[in-house]
Order: C-alpha cells, then sequence, then structure tokens
C-alpha cells in the first residue's frame, strides 16, 4: 500500500461525519471567509468535498488540500448556521491532524509545538526572557490601545500593531498567594490561558478580585499549559494530547464547583474539543476530561448564573463611557454564551450600546492572522467599523484574541476606543466604588 492510499483509508474514517452534510450551501451565508473571496473551496462544503477527494485518491499530493484545510478561521460559523448540524469544525480538526501525520510538521512548529509549546514550565521560562527584549523589535512610541509596530519591515510583522507581552505576566506573582485560604464560598479552579497570562494579565487579575469579592475559594495552579488549540489547529495531536494530559493531571489534584476560564477560546477548546478528540485514550483519562469539560464555564456565565449581580450598585468610574460587545464565535457560537457578558457590563453601572453585527468573526483565526493577514485584515476592518459607529468609548468582549485583533484594526484606523474584557470593566467599578 503506498502513501496516498495508506492517507485515504486514514481519512475514509471521516467518512460517517462527512455524509451529514447535505451540501445545501448555508456555510456559504455564514462563513466570514467565503465573504470575502467568494471561492467554493473556502467554504465548509468546498473543503468537504477536497477531504472526499482524499478518500477517493483524486489527488497524487495532499499538500494543496492541506493548504486549503489552513485556509480557514476556524470560527465555527458554519456549524453555528448548519440545518444538518454538521460539526464541521471537528471534521477539519481531524482532517488537519490526519494530513500532519502524513506530510509532517514544518520544522519551526516541530519546535514551537514539541520542544516548547508541549512543556509549561520552559514555555513561560522562554516568553519571560523574551519580554525585556521586545524593545528590540518594536517601536518604543505605543498606540494608545497598547499597540506598538515592528522596527524592521518583516513579512510577518510590517503594517500590524502589536500587543506586547506585559513584563509580569500573571504565573509569576502566583507563588506569593494561597488564593483557597481567602474565600468559604464556592469553589473554582481558574484556567488562566496563554494570552491572558502574558498578554494581557490584568484580565486574570480582575477575575480573581470579582472572585475574591464573592467570597469564592479560588484554586490557580501554577505552570498551567496551554489549551492546546494552536497544535490541534495545526495537526499536531501529539501535542495536543500532551498538554490535556498535564493540565488534567494539575486540575484533578483539588475538588471544585467550577473551571472558570476568561478566554471564549480555552472555555470551547476544553468544552468541546479535549471530549471529542481525545476519545481513544484510557477509560480514567476520558472520564477525567469528560468531568473537567462539565465542570468548565466563563467567567460572564459564572458571574451572571452563580453570582447575584442584581445586589450590585455600582457606578462606574466615568459616567458618560458608553460600551458595545463584540461576541466572540466561540463563545457564543460553540457554547451559546452571549447574554451573560453584557450583564456583566450592565452591571457595572454603564450604558451598552449594540453594534451592528455584533456576532460577526473578527477576523483573527489564531495562525490565520499570521497566514492570511490580508483577509483576516479585511474582516477585522468591517469589524472595526460596526465598532466604531456606535460612537463608543470602550469594546468589550471576552476573548483575548479578538482584543488583539480588534487592538490591530481600531489603532490602524487611529481610534482611541479602549478595548477591555468584561470583568475587568466590572473589577474596576468595583474598585471605584470602594473608593481606591
Amino acid at each position: 500500500m503506498n502513501k496516498m492510499q495508506q492517507l485515504a483509508r486514514d481519512v475514509k474514517q471521516l467518512e460517517s461525519q462527512l455524509a451529514v452534510c447535505t451540501r445545501c450551501g448555508m456555510c456559504q451565508a455564514n462563513c466570514p471567509l467565503y465573504a470575502q473571496t467568494r471561492k467554493e473551496a473556502d467554504v465548509s462544503r468546498g473543503k468537504f468535498a477536497l477531504i472526499n477527494g482524499l478518500i477517493e485518491q483524486m489527488f497524487e499530493d495532499a499538500k494543496g488540500v492541506n493548504e486549503r484545510l489552513q485556509r480557514c478561521l476556524l470560527c465555527g460559523s458554519c456549524s453555528h448556521g448548519c440545518p444538518s448540524n454538521v460539526n464541521a469544525l471537528e471534521i477539519f480538526l481531524k482532517a488537519r491532524a490526519i494530513i500532519t501525520q502524513y506530510l509532517g510538521l514544518p520544522f519551526s512548529k516541530k519546535i514551537l509545538f514539541k520542544k516548547v509549546l508541549s512543556n509549561p514550565e520552559a514555555f513561560n521560562s522562554i516568553m519571560g526572557m523574551i519580554a525585556p527584549f521586545q524593545t528590540l523589535f518594536f517601536k518604543k512610541e505605543q498606540h494608545p490601545l497598547g499597540t506598538s509596530c515592528a522596527r524592521i519591515a518583516s513579512p510577518l510583522l510590517k503594517h500590524r500593531h502589536i500587543v506586547s507581552l506585559k513584563k509580569t505576566s500573571f504565573n509569576k506573582t502566583l507563588s506569593s498567594q494561597d488564593f483557597r485560604k481567602k474565600g468559604k464560598g464556592v469553589k473554582v479552579a481558574f484556567f488562566v490561558g496563554c494570552l491572558i497570562d502574558k498578554a494581557f494579565p490584568n484580565i486574570a487579575h480582575s477575575t480573581v478580585d470579582v472572585l475574591e469579592h464573592y467570597n469564592a475559594q479560588v484554586f490557580i495552579p501554577s505552570n498551567q499549559g496551554c489549551c492546546g488549540i494552536p497544535a490541534i489547529a495545526s495537526g499536531d495531536i501529539e501535542t495536543f494530547e500532551t498538554l490535556v494530559k498535564i493540565n488534567v493531571d494539575l486540575f484533578t489534584k483539588e475538588k471544585f464547583d467550577y473551571l472558570v476560564t476568561a478566554c471564549a477560546t480555552c472555555s470551547s477548546t476544553i468544552i468541546k474539543l479535549w471530549p471529542n478528540l481525545i476519545k481513544d485514550a484510557d477509560d480514567d483519562l476520558v472520564k477525567k476530561i469528560e468531568a473537567l469539560a462539565e465542570k468548565t464555564v466563563d467567567i460572564s456565565w459564572l458571574m451572571e448564573k452563580r453570582f447575584d449581580l442584581s445586589i450590585e450598585k455600582l457606578k462606574g468610574k466615568q459616567k458618560d463611557q458608553i460600551i458595545t460587545y463584540h461576541d466572540p464565535c466561540h463563545l457564543k457560537k460553540s457554547l451559546g454564551v452571549f447574554d451573560e457578558p453584557r450583564q456583566v457590563i450592565l452591571a457595572s453601572g454603564h450604558p451598552l450600546k449594540e453594534m451592528k453585527e455584533s456576532d460577526s468573526c473578527c477576523g483573527m483565526g489564531g495562525s490565520f492572522n499570521l497566514q492570511h493577514y490580508d483577509l483576516s485584515s479585511k474582516i477585522g476592518s468591517k469589524k472595526a467599523q460596526n465598532i466604531i459607529d456606535t460612537g463608543c468609548s470602550v469594546i468589550a468582549t471576552s476573548c483575548p484574541a479578538c482584543m488583539m485583533q480588534i487592538s490591530d484594526m481600531l489603532a490602524k484606523q487611529e481610534q482611541n476606543i479602549s478595548v477591555k474584557h468584561p470583568v475587568e470593566i466590572f473589577a474596576e467599578a468595583l474598585k471605584a466604588n470602594r473608593g481606591l
């Protein structure tokens, strides 16, 4: 059996999932990438045809198919609007993993994922060493949104307004604090996430402040691993499984009521992808993964459902501050969480003004932004204009990746609209009411 026959046999395991698709074309109406390119291969139906082509051995080389499968935001918009409930995101990730096993990872990703990301302690150390040297690559002058442009016109960095790494990540503050001693209420484990830890640590600090305000017992293990989405999105199932096991070991050492995150993508990955993509592991691991997935919630959901926001009489620092909200794809479309963040914002004492198409994708898509920045920017520019049209002073969203994309797009349009997480807005209101 030659390699292509072997690949066709491996991809054939997806045939039953592909058969659910009726080829109705509804995914075209929902796909933000198709709206820009109008290419059938960029929409789910077209990608399914390519995967079927691999099964039928219609292609001599899988590289071109893989390139098309990688050209996807993984936003889940196609599944969200699918009348047949096709889980396109899961199909694409499985197909990428199968093809990557056949083609192999690029050398740079192999080093990044297998040598760095899969070792949280090493990853944290390396990122900690990189942070102080950012000024060598980015201009000292920062946009009011906190973004910087590259000093050199490299293909990867040119035209980008980058949200820089903070000098002190959240994980560096954990060693001297035992949050479990501070509360007597609901028991909460906090999954921080890479971007929040290193680029937006204030979100993590705000989350802890809010949990302490509600007298929660908070468990935050140090040296947490990445949720695994960058690895599995690139087809590296081995690193994905390694990271899942690391996090499962960490978060099953204590008993708690909820595993809370402030990152929409981390929430979606833990709840949806961990159980669905690691089904062939031993029974004990599978049970632990399923138990953690059932306990995982977004911080806004926890605040609105478990705590009593109605008793708060908060007043924001600026009475005339108008806030609008962007729905992260992974939170609204994957998990159905959209009203809760808005209730958190309203409870902070600020008016909320809805933007046009608040649940349209911002165009980030993780590595999609790196590989297809032109398309990512076109999608993001539309989102930025919808934000600007509200006349808001703050744009809130529950995803740090969306925050990076929106900050870039607004900075390009020379806008000084603050980009914040709902939990940051609420924590600020708490401090203002305490007179701090």
